[in-house]
């Protein structure tokens, strides 16, 4: 009995969310105070979606990678150097410095106090209101260690500059749920009345803005040019994975085939020309959808996910970052998948929002794509988006009918097997462990 216990011990693996509970705790009880504004409404609003459970995916994804590989990269010995020594010039001491300082809105005299009075409350944490802003240069009795390769490995340490990042990705993540809602015109999220539904959607829309610029100055707090250039085009990508949405997906591949039938038209007998079309007709809506699915969602959890990495220490060249980011943009897909599965099988009071969104809003997601390769009227109801009276029933009973459901978790099964092999390449540590077991969880996850 003794001896079964143990074994039973020995494989048992971390859970991902009670190994990090007090970060996670501090994560989003600070990121409030980094929303904080002159403006009550403001404030309310911008942290509305932060009052609400969430997943955390995203946050968890960069803490854990970030204790699964601190102490590989060639720098970290100056990263950890730079986290111990706030008052030589770290970059601790810029992340504590306030967001909105009194000096920037009152720039023709940043020194009185009179005009800056009524601001100061919601952004000075320090009663040291004199205090440098910028870093301060390495006294002559301390300096930094030269960079090098790490002589032990530190599983389980998190850097200031890594959890800063973890709160910048969240509210990346946020900012973009408040223009979804808007654009989706959604009534719920998270179980509760949406933004736009609650506040407007103009001041949904700024609030949005609002985080995002709050966002912005806390990347330009890590002072790391190469994080910051990840971190930024995480943005256009959000955008973009947008417009890419709202496109016809029909309308594309019919560009793309008469683009293709002028230049093979001369090579094709002609009784080949309708065979080709049909058989490139699936690929292309594919390769739409996935593109989607990366700029909206993998292009966050991947690119969030290297950034921790390079945060703590690993050069150009270096394998973490190719793990790290090539984990996170698996797992992304992954989830967006079962996001797409759950959206046709989850009742609107278990998802926290709106059954069957996708369809009201017109969109093919996977089900939808691998239900019209057995069904070809599908084909029709999504040229039109789904827009005819009925269409998004007739559409919902030809994905039940249909092999869909089972071939996207499937799918979404391939891309998280992907994300756990890449693991591999990474030392053993309780780390570790928990981001395999998080990509299970992704597959598992019923909202």
């Amino acid at each position: 009995m003794l001896r079964s216990t143990r074994v039973l011990f020995q494989h048992a693996r971390p859970d991902p969310f009670a190994l990090l509970t007090p970060h996670l705790h501090h994560l989003r009880t600070d990121l409030l105070r980094l929303l904080a504004s002159a403006h009550p409404a403001l404030t309310e609003l911008s942290q509305y979606y932060f009052h609400h459970p969430s997943k955390q995916i995203r946050p968890l994804l960069v803490l854990l990678l970030s204790q699964a590989t601190n102490g590989l990269g060639r720098n970290w010995t100056l990263k950890r150097w730079e986290s111990e020594h706030p008052t030589a010039g770290g970059r601790q001491e810029e992340l504590d410095v306030p967001l909105s300082p009194p000096d920037v809105l009152t720039d023709y005299n940043p020194h009185f106090p009179n005009d800056t009075s009524t601001f100061r409350d919601p952004f000075i944490i320090s009663s040291d209101s004199s205090r440098s802003q910028h870093r301060a240069p390495y006294p002559h009795s301390v300096k930094p260690p030269p960079p090098s390769p790490s002589q032990l490995y530190t599983p389980n340490t998190i850097l200031p500059t890594q959890l800063r990042l973890a709160q910048i990705v969240e509210m990346l993540h946020t900012a973009s749920l408040l223009h979804d809602d808007v654009i989706d015109a959604s009534t719920l999220r998270r179980g509760a009345p949406s933004a736009p539904s609650l506040f407007n959607n103009k001041l949904s829309v700024l609030g949005g803005n609002f985080i995002l610029g709050r966002a912005s100055a806390a990347l330009a707090r890590l002072g790391d040019q190469e994080v910051t250039q990840l971190i930024a085009s995480i943005i256009s990508n959000l955008v973009e994975g947008e417009i890419l949405q709202m496109k016809d997906v029909v309308q594309q591949q019919q560009q793309q085939q008469q683009q293709q039938r002028l230049e093979e038209k001369k090579q094709l007998p002609g009784g080949m020309e309708k065979e080709r079309k049909k058989n490139v007709k699936y690929p292309d809506a594919w390769n739409v959808y996935l593109q989607k699915t990366y700029l909206k969602t993998a292009s966050l959890m991947a690119k969030g996910a290297r950034s921790a990495v390079v945060l703590g220490g690993c050069i150009e060249g270096e394998i973490w970052k190719e793990v790290a980011y090539a984990y996170g943009r698996n797992l992304g897909i992954a989830f967006q998948l079962v996001d797409d599965v759950l959206d046709y099988e989850s009742a609107s009071s278990t998802l926290g929002k709106p059954g069957n969104a996708d369809l009201k809003l017109g969109l093919a997601t996977a089900p939808a794509l691998y239900a019209w390769e057995e069904h070809p009227q599908m084909g029709e109801l999504i040229g039109r988006k789904f827009e005819n009276q009925g269409d998004v029933e007739t559409a919902k009973n030809l994905v039940h009918r249909s092999s869909a459901i089972e071939r996207t978790k499937a799918l979404a099964l391939s891309y998280v097997d992907e994300a756990k092999l890449v693991l591999r390449e990474l030392p053993e540590s309780e780390a570790r462990d928990a981001l395999d077991v998080l990509a299970e969880r992704v597959i598992k996850r019923k909202f």
